[in-house]
């Protein structure tokens, strides 16, 4: 076994007794060198992992960290605060440092950071592995980070607090197609100030840039202190909108390492098909091949019986949750081509269940149809530039029905940026410009994500079709 047995016992005691706080450990050789540099949520958990028995045997710390095993003579730590102050802690000493093991376990890839770009009007908050590409001259970077998973969840948890951009749009102050443009979906959920939509003045959001700056800088009691300080003033000085915003920021402050449940604003007709969905968000990334995180995904349903009372449905997750009041529904008029002029699908697809399909059936014609009116209807301000896409857009059929969108989505000048089917019964997906489907293990999160927008969009759609026919047998 590596390392001495005896030596490890010692460590392992020590580390247990570790108070339990987030913090940075320094493993360290028998000359004092630092080996490798970490960040914990509980200290005495994590360093104690590095000793127990089983983390040798198991290969538990990985076939790059066991070899530092042997050479771990001591440990120090640093408290902190907070989950993300012991991230930056852990940044500035490897950057600081250069410790040879964290080398060693990303010398095969690029580090990511943070860069908020301060020369822009409206500075965007963004993750990046070149935060030296031109369109980040002269921005404010922080980096390099171990993990871009951890960076992603921080920043997503900040953008609550301080409501910045993470969209690449140019928003100039003062620009008269700010006024008429749609914010995305972080507005309505007040994780984004949008500035897109002239929503806020220049001033009053690059005040929170700056404050957020400020949180990234300092250690959170000092930040705290400040804001309270600033309250005040505002308060003495009757600014009661601005003593307002800076509660607001303290009290999220405080309640930042608060850790909600999955049932935390979830719908009962999905909670039962899915249970993690920052998991299943980053594993739906990884299989669709997208570079930024996905934070919003739209589905869209087609429901009738035997022709008649055909309505769709769009249903919206917001970082893998449903955002109910975003919901809508569709009275299908007729043609199904929603003013596009996209003429029938008339090659051979595929159906709900992804069998082949020919065009004498009408049902699937009509299908194709509602699709490409429902995805025109909804998608058409995005088209002209006047609102962002989400950054998913599933389709529930097989190759059929994501050739339809894809038709009413040509007639658009601005394109989405990915559109996906998911196929009943086998539960394949369909990608955008790819001829095979991707099929993935019933247990992948990825896929259950998905499969729970897409059963909310059918309830959504039968919920209304019902409605509708229920009215015609009737007569209410």
């Amino acid at each position: 076994m590596p390392g001495n047995r005896e030596k490890l016992d010692e460590l392992l005691k020590k580390a247990r007794a570790l108070p339990k706080v987030p913090g940075v450990y320094l493993m360290k050789d028998d000359k004092g060198v630092v080996l490798y540099v970490g960040k914990a949520a509980k200290l005495p958990e994590r360093v104690s992992s590095y000793f127990v028995p089983s983390a040798a045997h198991s290969g538990g710390l990985g076939p790059k960290k066991l070899p530092m095993l042997e050479l771990i003579d001591d440990f120090d730590t640093i408290e902190c605060e907070t989950e993300w102050e012991a991230l930056l802690t852990e940044n500035r000493l490897i950057k600081d440092i250069h410790p040879r093991f964290n080398a060693a376990l990303t010398d095969d890839k690029t580090f990511p950071y943070l860069v908020i770009t301060v020369r822009d009007d409206f500075p965007g908050v963004f993750i990046t592995r070149d935060p030296n590409a031109p369109e980040y001259r002269g921005a404010k970077v922080y980096g390099p980070f171990t993990g871009v998973y951890a960076l992603r969840e921080a920043i997503q948890l900040l953008q609550r607090i301080f409501k910045f951009r993470t969209c690449s749009l140019t928003i100039l102050d003062g620009d008269p197609k700010n006024s008429r443009f749609r914010p995305c979906l972080l507005y309505p959920i007040k994780q984004c100030s949008a500035p897109c939509g002239a929503k806020i003045n220049r001033d009053d959001y690059r005040a929170d840039i700056q404050r957020l700056m400020r949180f990234l800088d300092s250690k959170r009691s000092v930040m705290l202190r400040e804001l309270r300080q600033e309250m005040d003033e505002a308060s003495e000085s009757q600014a009661y909108e601005k003593a307002a915003v800076l509660r607001d920021q303290i009290n999220a402050i405080e309640k930042l390492d608060e850790r909600g449940s999955t049932k935390d604003n979830w719908q009962p007709e999905a909670e039962s098909y899915y249970q993690d969905p920052k998991k299943g968000l980053e594993s739906l990334r990884k299989t669709l091949g997208l570079d930024k995180p996905i934070r919003c995904i739209e589905c869209i349903d087609i429901a009738h019986l035997q022709g008649n009372e055909t309505v769709g449905s769009k249903v919206c997750f917001v970082d893998g949750r449903p955002l109910k009041n975003e919901y809508r529904r569709y009275k299908i008029k007729g043609d199904g081509l929603g003013g596009t002029g996209v003429s029938p699908v008339m090659d051979q697809q595929q159906n709900h269940d992804g069998q082949d399909a020919r065009p004498t059936s009408n049902r699937i014609n009509d299908d194709y149809a509602s699709i490409r009116e429902v995805v025109s209807r909804r998608y058409s301000e995005a088209g002209a530039g006047n609102e962002l896409y989400p950054d998913v857009i599933v389709i529930d059929g097989g190759l059929g029905q994501l050739h339809a969108a894809q038709e009413a989505f040509d007639q658009l000048d601005v394109k989405p940026p990915m559109v996906i089917s998911l196929a009943k019964k086998e539960e394949l997906i369909y990608v955008q410009a790819k001829a095979e489907p991707i099929r993935l293990s019933r247990n992948n999160l990825g896929l259950k994500l998905v499969q729970a927008a897409r059963d909310e969009a059918h309830r959504f759609a039968q919920h209304y079709h019902h409605i509708l026919r229920r009215k015609r047998v009737l007569g209410e």
